[in-house]
């Protein structure tokens, strides 16, 4: 039976710019066993009626589609094609799922609305050959609004992804901050989905069409990680969810009427605008012979909750290629062959970009790196360079390589449609870190001019802003390093990782320590700095300490901080980390997550056994390390003598810089055991004051020295 909708089945949505998001879980409105609800559209619809202006839009949106329907009732018709986007919003876990899962999803998508899926045929024989074929087809977009060629893809890295409490929030996240086009990506151009990990404890949402939202980004869909595809994250029970909320992208209302209540007798006296679909209670599980309205109820329908849905009714194809050729919303232009060559989603692929990812970037020696081709978006042939790396060339599409020497090596692929060769090299790719160091450690960063392409310590700046880096202040030393985190967009991840320590020999207990200096930029700030390790060379990691907010300072400052006074610093001792990470690939990282606040530096970092220590403990007795460090003449003319003592025989880096921090001279020495002597030129240098540093196994001494 067809009725007259209320006002509007024209909203079916979550997040306006004045509502926001709840996240009070009603189980009535989820699918049995399931503990997010399974669509909260009309539930949002309800709030948006409490805006008299939207209201009264929405309203004339419904008379023009009436109108509309009228005069352009449309059953059977060419196919239509709809670009789509994906746009992954994530923080880092495994919401950020795969190329291979979204394309599962879309796989599944246009499954369903081709009336491809074999399980159509099996339907309840009181609906037998009722299920129809909607003659429309979702083809990822290929360019971007500004013109530029992608794969159909895009991601952001923000902590937002997994706060669903306003939608509008996370689309503002991916419109500034993903990885492709920073800008509008228009509702009447493009079918935007928005994968995230938390979306206001629903499994997706959408807007039907309407002109209150016209063309803006908002203007689709948001569904979770987990409902998408039927691989990765996700299952075949949750791999319809974009079936159900495209359904209502396209006005398509639940088949017991314009309300998230399934379940409700009352609703038998509500139904969908759609004539072939029985008046229903609707339906949680796969009840078969749900009869609560008189007639049986198409549970088997993709608008329905059931576990068992497989089909559309012709009705709810005129009903959705009716919305899709409505001026309301603007949703006709979508299907245009212009719209669909200015979205590059026409058909005509070409190789535009060779690209490439790997699953792990730093490796311990001896460990394989896997490769994935992410060329787009026609691509035929590959041709891998991997110097350092075993086999050194590869014509894989997804190549396994082995790295067995420490050090920092490019990797080129070229990748060729048949006419069109494309490269990208990306140099200091693959870190292979050097072997694990004894403890004690003690790292107070003399030994470095940058952290740029060294093996002891890996930079991570997935957001391309601000990242850790050296600087001229330390401790009651010449250097450490520094986070400028000030007016950082909050939700930026930065990570200072180190290289392996042999952890193998630790008895009773250990201890990491580490020395930091910040300031919050106001007290509303939510900045964290998370303490990570891991047993296994970086392949997984676990969080041993995060400080948050007020817990990292209680102190404010609204211009850039730096630090001046050892007042300014905060010794941590971390006491967790048990024997599961006592090996000889321990690694252990400081992962900072920007909330508003300030920058953030670090110093002296020391790894030992025993008990926390405030004193820095460099175990130079027990390892042959560093000692009786003094220099003569001084003041010198032209040349210093330099004498230091050591337990054993090793490297050493003997360096000078100026009172500004810079190096004006870097000397590797291979030192003997026992008293050594050293002569450095300074006939270069002008006159002032200096200090010389030596620096063994990450233990070093400084002295100061002047030139006439």
């Amino acid at each position: 039976m067809k009725k007259r909708l209320l006002s509007l089945l024209g909203m079916v949505a979550l997040c306006t710019p004045i509502l926001a998001q709840t996240n009070s879980f009603d189980p009535s409105n989820a699918r049995d066993g399931e503990s997010v609800e399974y669509c909260v559209s009309h539930k949002k619809q309800a709030e948006l009626l409490a805006n008299p202006a939207a209201a009264a839009a929405l309203a004339q949106d419904e008379l023009i589609r009436e109108q509309e329907a009228q005069n352009n009732t449309t059953t059977k018709a060419p196919v239509w094609y709809v670009p789509i986007v994906f746009h992954v919003l994530h923080d880092g876990g495994v919401e950020n799922i795969s190329d291979e899962q979204i394309l599962n999803g879309l796989e599944i998508l246009n499954r369903d609305y081709r009336l491809q899926n074999t399980d159509a045929a099996n339907v309840h024989p009181d609906f037998q050959g009722m299920p129809a074929d909607v003659e429309i087809e979702f083809v990822l977009a290929t360019k971007a609004p500004n013109g530029a060629c992608f794969s159909g893809i895009t991601r952001t890295q923000n902590s937002i992804s997994n706060d669903g409490s306003n939608g509008f929030d996370q689309v503002a996240a991916i419109r500034s901050g993903n990885d492709v086009y920073n800008g509008e990506w228009p509702g009447d151009m493009y079918c935007n989905i928005f994968i995230c990990g938390e979306i206001g404890g629903a499994a997706g949402y959408t807007y039907t069409p309407n002109g209150w939202l016209g063309d803006a980004m908002e203007n689709g869909i948001w569904i979770l990680h987990n409902y998408v595809g039927a691989i990765g994250t996700s299952s075949t029970g949750t791999s319809r969810t974009l079936t159900h909320e495209t359904g209502h992208w396209l006005n398509l209302a639940h088949p017991w009427g314009p309300n998230n209540n399934p379940g409700n007798a009352s609703s038998c006296g509500d139904d969908d605008g759609v004539n072939d679909t029985p008046n229903t209670i609707g339906v949680t599980s796969c009840n078969l012979n749900e009869m609560t309205c008189g007639p049986r109820a198409n549970v088997e329908n993709y608008m329905d909750y059931s576990y068992c849905s497989k089909m559309f009714t012709q009705g709810q194809v005129n009903r959705m290629r009716n919305a899709l050729n409505s001026s309301v919303g603007n949703r006709q232009n979508l299907k245009t062959t212009q719209n669909l060559i200015a979205t590059g989603a026409d058909g005509n692929l070409y190789l535009c970009r060779a690209d490439f990812s790997a699953d792990k970037t730093s490796i311990c020696a001896g460990n394989s790196v896997e490769f994935t081709d992410e060329s787009y978006n026609a691509v035929s042939g590959w041709t891998w360079t991997f110097p350092g790396g075993t086999p050194g060339t590869s014509t894989s599409q997804n190549p396994v390589i082995t790295y067995d020497t420490p050090g920092l090596y490019e990797v080129q692929l070229s990748a060729t449609d048949g006419s069109t060769t494309d490269v990208e090299t990306k140099t200091s790719y693959i870190r292979v870190l050097p072997a694990p160091s004894n403890v004690p450690i003690l790292e107070g960063f003399e030994s470095f001019s940058s952290l740029t392409n060294i093996e002891e310590w890996e930079v991570v700046n997935p957001a391309g802003n601000a990242a850790w880096e050296l600087t001229n202040t330390g401790l009651q030393s010449s250097q450490s390093v520094r986070l400028a985190n000030l007016n950082q967009p909050s939700g930026d991840i930065d990570e200072l990782v180190s290289a392996p320590v042999d952890l193998s020999g630790i008895t009773g207990s250990m201890t990491l320590s580490f020395r930091y200096a910040y300031r919050r930029k106001n007290s509303s700030d939510q900045d964290k700095l998370r303490v990570q390790v891991t047993n296994n060379c970086g392949d997984t990691w676990a969080t041993r300490r995060t400080l948050i907010g007020f817990q990292l300072s209680d102190q404010t400052q609204g211009s850039a901080f730096t630090p001046s006074v050892p007042e300014d610093w905060t010794t941590v001792h971390v006491t967790n980390i048990t024997n599961t990470y006592w090996t000889s690939d321990f690694r252990y990282k400081f992962a900072f997550e920007a909330g508003g606040g300030n920058n953030i530096y670090l110093d002296n970092i020391n790894i030992y056994a025993g008990s926390p220590s405030d004193d820095l403990v460099s175990g130079l007795a027990e390892n042959g390390g560093l000692s009786e460090l003094s220099v003569y003449p001084n003041p010198t003319d032209d040349e210093l003598n330099v004498r230091f003592a050591l337990n054993n025989a090793q490297d050493a880096v003997i360096e000078i810089q100026d009172l500004s921090g810079k190096v004006t001279q870097k000397n590797l020495i291979h030192a003997n055991t026992g008293s050594n002597l050293v002569f450095v030129d300074t006939q270069s240098l002008a006159s002032g004051m200096y200090f010389l540093t030596v620096n063994v196994a990450g233990t070093q001494q400084t002295v100061q020295f002047v030139v006439k």
